[in-house]
């Protein structure tokens, strides 16, 4: 799991992002990327980018990328840059279950 540090803004950026790929590159391929954003306090459209830069190299290795913990303002900010359906994906397992409840609604009763 990558972790966000408190602060993300155009002045730390550089340096987490460099962070994140190294520890992304360490990490084992099978898995889904997760980024853990619970501690992100102050941010701005830098948090974006360096998030979108992330998920772009998730993909480019062909595996899957879940952001967890997002605050209020991250995802105000996403969807203000229209990013928020690339970046605030519901996690795979969530995203399932939910899918198998609502099908199970549907169904008439026998």
């Amino acid at each position: 799991m990558l972790l966000l540090p408190a602060t993300l803004t155009s002045r730390e950026a550089r340096v987490t992002l460099r962070m994140l790929q190294q520890a992304l590159q360490s990490e084992g391929s099978e898995t889904p990327v997760v980024v853990d954003a619970g501690s992100l306090q102050q941010l701005d459209s830098a948090a974006l980018a360096v998030l979108l830069e992330i998920e772009r190299l998730a993909v480019a290795w062909g595996r899957a990328f879940v952001v967890r913990g997002v605050p209020a303002k991250l995802a105000a900010l996403a969807k203000l840059y229209g990013v928020d359906v690339l970046l605030l994906k519901p996690e795979p397992a969530i995203a399932a279950a939910a899918a198998a409840a609502g099908a199970d609604q549907r169904k008439p009763a026998t």
